[in-house]
């Protein structure tokens, strides 16, 4: 019988994945990232099986290394940003016909 992961554990791992999912530079693999770890863990979040909470653990830990290295890749080859990471987001419109 394997032991489930303590809440804190599970807390820590969250947490780890959404700063992992955080540090990528391209706006579409880092908003992908942070809603798919979000909804993942919202799925396990009420799952008292041992059993299923351990392999869960265990495969996100797995994921988490993964994705830190995919994050650091991505920061060496980010490119440009995208319209929507102005970083002005109250900014009015000049039309210049004032």
């Amino acid at each position: 019988m394997a032991a489930a992961p303590t809440k804190e554990a599970m807390l820590h791992l969250y947490s780890s994945t959404l700063r992992a999912s955080r540090a990528f530079s391209s706006y579409n693999f880092r908003h992908y990232f942070v809603q798919r770890t979000k909804s993942v863990f919202r799925e396990i979040k009420d799952e008292q099986d041992p059993a299923k909470l351990s392999a869960f653990y265990s495969e996100k830990a797995k994921e988490l290394a993964t994705l830190k290295r995919s994050a650091i890749v991505n920061q060496l080859y980010g490119g440009w940003k995208l319209v929507v990471e102005n970083e002005k987001p109250n900014a009015q419109l000049d039309r210049g016909d004032s």
